[in-house]
């Protein structure tokens, strides 16, 4: 079984070292940020696009220093209709993900990976992706004659642009000595219930009349859209995350802040040391 802990918000936490050691220079690192929420119109007629996935960074050799200390934050998932938040790890800023579309034939918002557009009697295009963190939002499909041919845009993921109206895939790490995605793009919706699926299965599904699927939390992923309901059931963003591994050879971490939800592993990934970041901001000292 891994040997895992989880600590939260009393006192920074010192640990314990190994001697004998050379100093740890660099570091492995997984940055997502917060994805974008899914789209909400509230016309039953209308197609609504899928939130685009929170930016994701990866490093294989981020230089580091012995008695520096590093900025942690965790993006959050943004409601519907909203942009996820920022996450950070050291001079690294990974973007939220864009904003799936709700309007006429609007286009889909901007981010790490950019929102899916929303159908209408027009097509609203996908919004921009940051270059090196995602990719753009997928356009929609409208049509004036049958409803059922409309398609909201989804949402664009790390590994691909969002398709109509399914979200982008999102890239897979073994950062945790276990291969997973992060940073799918949520689906689009359709009226007649063809909705789009989310990317890599962490995206949320889209929905015609109801409450779309949300991002899986800690992946970073896009929220559905949701095609009918005003209520507000556009699907969350999923919330960030920030990995970080080194060779067991090298000493823990001296301490990290109060503010930071986390756990460390020391055996699923053979010789390394794992430390996962969930929530919160604060400081890590090497």
């Amino acid at each position: 079984m891994p040997i895992k802990s989880t600590f939260s918000g009393t006192s920074s936490r010192a640990f314990g070292f190994t001697s004998g050691v050379g100093p740890l220079k660099s570091v492995e690192y997984v940055l997502v940020a917060g994805g974008g929420g899914g789209g909400n119109i509230g016309n039953g007629t209308w197609a609504a696009g899928g939130g685009g996935a929170g930016g994701m960074l990866t490093s294989s050799s981020f230089a580091v220093s012995v008695g520096s200390s590093y900025t942690i934050t965790i993006g959050g998932g943004a409601s519907y209709n909203g942009v996820g938040t920022n996450s950070v790890f050291a001079t690294n800023t990974a973007s939220g993900g864009g904003q799936g579309a709700n309007g006429n034939a609007t286009n889909g918002g901007s981010g790490g990976s950019g929102g899916g557009g929303s159908g209408v009697n027009g097509a609203g295009a996908g919004g921009a992706g940051t270059a090196g963190q995602g990719n753009n939002g997928g356009n929609a499909q409208g049509s004036g004659v049958n409803a059922n041919d409309r398609y909201g845009g989804g949402g664009g993921g790390k590994g691909a642009t969002g398709g109509t109206p399914n979200g982008g895939a999102g890239q897979a790490s073994s950062i945790t000595g276990v291969s997973t995605f992060y940073a799918g793009g949520g689906g689009g919706s359709n009226p007649g219930g063809n909705n789009g699926v989310g990317g890599s299965s962490i995206g949320g599904t889209g929905i015609a009349d109801g409450v779309a699927g949300s991002g899986v939390a800690n992946t970073g992923s896009g929220g559905g859209g949701s095609g009918y309901d005003a209520t507000g059931n556009g699907g969350k963003g999923g919330s960030g995350v920030c990995i970080i591994a080194f060779p067991l050879a090298n000493k823990p971490l001296t301490s990290v802040g109060v503010g930071l939800t986390y756990t460390v592993d020391s055996t699923t990934r053979a010789g390394f040391r794992v430390y996962k970041f969930t929530a919160g901001t604060g400081t890590i000292t090497i």
